[in-house]
């Protein structure tokens, strides 16, 4: 514990890397100013002490901030438990796999935040504001976060297919997907980055380990004795065990750094996405980039979550202030 302790001390205090760049008009940066002024401070005792108890907490909410932001925008909408009426985007079958220590420092953070100031805080902010916070604390930049959020009055599993990406898409159906939530290309190797921590379930990368094709058993543009070595956690088997994972980045799984594309580089990208990045023309430059530069890395990855953060944005009427993060007011 000490040492996670002074790792992630020594991590935030290296990585600081503060961004200003025009937001969405209808957030402002001291949105909660007068209304509850130690909002940040707050979120971050919540997000770090969280970081501190599963590495793996900043990887999930990370993972879970942009499943919500490409669906119905950024509003929490993927937080809403479904009900006997209603199966919501939480239980659609491509996020049954978001981990739910990403789910809890969101829930935490609310509560933390009703005891000092009720009804104040969306659930949208939060996420953005503890996503933030924990990439930082991973060793990741640190951006200012416009705030003025509400929370999403929708939340439909059927609504989730053809809005997020799958590892079996094209590079092409990637950045077109990208491009019709106005992110530029640039935008999707930046957020791809965000790899470079968490994991990734057995079924997302095996047919490059198995049977590739009838020439090659394994992925040729995979390291082959890396591929090999996940055969040995993720044996072929018609039933495969839901809770086993790989790690995205086998050099530094849980320091936000550029790795993840050093890794690439070496045929050591996981999912077949995360590969594509390197062969095709139209990303490869942004790649060997961001490898060459973690400067770079993390000036783009500011960007692009400041783009991401203001995808669908709600204000007013469109939306409320949940009193639980879970459930819709009412």
């Amino acid at each position: 514990m000490a040492f996670i302790t002074s790792l992630i001390s020594l991590l935030a205090s290296l990585s600081f890397f503060l961004v200003f760049i025009p937001c969405n008009a209808r957030l402002k940066h001291d949105f909660y100013k007068k209304t509850c002024p130690n909002v940040e401070k707050i979120i971050y005792n919540v997000a770090s002490q969280k970081l501190l108890e599963a590495p793996v907490t900043a990887a999930g909410a990370l993972r879970i901030f942009f499943h919500d932001c490409f669906v119905e925008g950024c509003d929490a909408s993927v937080l809403i438990a479904s009900s006997k009426t209603n199966k919501a985007e939480r239980d659609s079958e491509i996020n049954l796999s978001l981990p739910g220590d990403g789910y809890e420092v969101f829930f935490r953070a609310k509560r933390a935040l009703e005891l000092q100031c009720p009804g104040i805080v969306s659930c949208a902010d939060i996420m953005a504001i503890a996503t933030r916070d924990l990439v930082h604390l991973a060793g990741g930049p640190r951006w200012e976060v416009p705030k003025g959020r509400r929370d999403g009055l929708i939340s439909k599993a059927s609504r989730v297919e053809g809005n997020l990406p799958h590892v079996n898409q094209t590079i092409s159906q990637t950045i077109s997907l990208f491009k019709s939530k106005g992110l530029s290309t640039l935008d999707m190797v930046a957020l791809s980055g965000g790899h470079t921590i968490g994991f990734s379930h057995c079924k997302e990368f095996m047919p490059r380990i198995y049977s590739y094709n009838k020439t090659h058993d394994i992925d040729p543009t995979m390291n082959q004795d890396f591929a090999r070595s996940l055969r040995g956690s993720c044996p072929k088997s018609k039933k495969l065990d839901p809770t086993v994972v790989a790690l995205n980045d086998v050099s530094t799984p849980f320091v936000f750094d550029n790795f993840y594309y050093k890794n690439i580089k070496k045929g050591l990208g996981l999912l077949a996405t995360d590969q594509m990045l390197l062969l095709d023309s139209r990303t490869r430059a942004y790649v060997k980039r961001m490898a060459d530069a973690k400067t770079a890395f993390f000036k783009h990855f500011v960007v692009a979550m400041i783009k991401l953060s203001n995808i669908g944005v709600k204000t007013g009427k469109d939306g409320e202030i949940r009193r639980d993060c879970g459930s819709f007011n009412g």
